[in-house]
């Protein structure tokens, strides 16, 4: 999905449509979001680990925290992206 849209914007370039100057590039969308989930997932594994004292558990949270939000996040800046108001 993620890369669909990545090699998508590359062939569009490639035939010569005209991208909007003010419009993230797939590419920086996606490192966005791997950038702010690194955070996110470090809080998420703080949290689990205070509240049920396994470090296990805590990890495994996280880890599906991570790739959900990831995915989450990703579509939600592009789909921002394509709101013209405020920019």
């Amino acid at each position: 999905m993620i890369l669909n849209q990545i090699i998508f914007s590359k062939k569009a370039q490639s035939r010569g449509f005209q991208e909007d100057k003010y419009s993230e590039k797939p590419l920086r969308s996606v490192l966005k979001a791997l950038s702010w989930r690194v955070v996110g997932t470090l809080d998420t594994l703080l949290v689990s680990y205070i509240l049920l004292g396994e470090i296990g558990l805590a990890t495994s949270i996280a880890s599906i925290d991570f790739i959900t939000k990831l995915v989450l996040y990703f579509f939600h800046e592009r789909l921002w992206n394509t709101i013209k108001w405020g920019k």
